[in-house]
């Protein structure tokens, strides 16, 4: 098992440097610079970019900014907030767009598994009908179209909710965009884990399970849930980064100060320390969760693990 998680821990490792190259130097390719105002005149142009380093050798600001993002240091904004660093901009941004995706996360995990397995015990009925419809609505209906029905219904109509987002009831103004991002999850788990269950209800495991007298909630969750979860971790991994990265349109929609309003304003801007940080952080978030999922495999099926230490993987 210690192999195995080294060998995961060395791959993200080296995922996350040949990363930081590509962004680097796709940020050097780019056309304009931070200082596009057309009232800098070129002797200042030139000033700032001293200022900045932006005039030092390619390789020199590339170590300089591996030695720097290492030490969890973006430097400052350019443009967007001039002279601030980005670290400060994040500090509030981030937990924000985290802390709405894992509730939106964990109730799409949550209700879609149920729903799966209801669809999945109660096999062509009216439950199962239902849970493929809802599956439907939520993969082809888009967020943000869910967001403005609630905003208009549970929080104009009906006013049980804040119209925006509010840092003085951070928990409840948060419940409408986490209900209205969870949608595609719920929808997507509840579509996986339907049909894993359903293959593995009617496999020939199932049927020893219940010779040895194994039924109820043990015969469900111990034993069929569990042969179950590969795909559902699979499908829920890639889901975990993008709602915990936040929606655009769903922050806009209910003002949240989140982390896509200003990774768009970052790229609108050429501001690229900014830019470089904001995808820096999706990545890592993204090597992490698959890093994670990775590691459950070994754990949900022991097979996995010792399949690839036995291949050398």
């Amino acid at each position: 098992m210690k192999k195995y998680i080294a060998e995961r821990l060395g791959t993200a490792l080296v995922t996350i440097l040949v990363i930081i190259f590509v962004l680097f130097a796709m940020m050097q390719l780019m056309p304009g610079s931070p200082f596009n105002d057309e009232k800098l005149s070129r002797e200042l142009i030139e000033k700032l970019n001293e200022k900045y380093g932006l005039n030092q050798p390619i390789y020199v600001q590339f170590f300089k900014y591996v030695k720097n993002i290492a030490k969890f240091d973006f430097g400052i904004s350019y443009v967007i907030n001039k002279n601030i660093s980005i670290n400060l901009m994040l500090k509030t941004r981030v937990p924000t767009s985290m802390r709405i995706g894992l509730q939106a996360v964990s109730v799409g995990a949550v209700i879609g598994l149920l729903l799966g397995i209801i669809a999945a015990l109660k096999h062509n009925t009216f439950w199962d009908n239902l849970t493929t419809v809802i599956s439907v609505l939520g993969v082809s209906v888009p967020s943000y179209v869910f967001a403005l029905l609630m905003l208009y219904f549970f929080a104009y109509r009906l006013g049980w909710f804040p119209l925006l987002y509010t840092k003085t009831e951070p928990f409840r103004s948060s419940l409408l965009p986490t209900f209205a991002l969870s949608m595609f999850t719920i929808a997507s788990i509840a579509r996986f884990t339907r049909t894993e269950m359903l293959e593995v209800l009617d496999s020939d495991y199932m049927l020893l399970v219940e010779s040895k007298g194994i039924s109820g909630p043990a015969l469900i969750f111990r034993h069929a849930l569990r042969n179950a979860l590969i795909p559902i971790v699979t499908v829920l991994g890639p889901l975990v980064v993008g709602l915990m990265t936040g929606s655009l349109v769903v922050e806009k929609i209910f003002s949240i100060p989140g982390m896509g309003a200003l990774m768009t304003a970052a790229i609108q801007a050429n501001d690229y320390n900014v830019t470089i940080a904001m995808t820096y952080i999706y990545s890592v978030m993204y090597i992490i969760i698959m890093l994670v999922v990775d590691l459950l495999y070994g754990v949900i099926d022991p097979r996995i693990r010792l399949a690839k230490e036995d291949s050398g993987e």
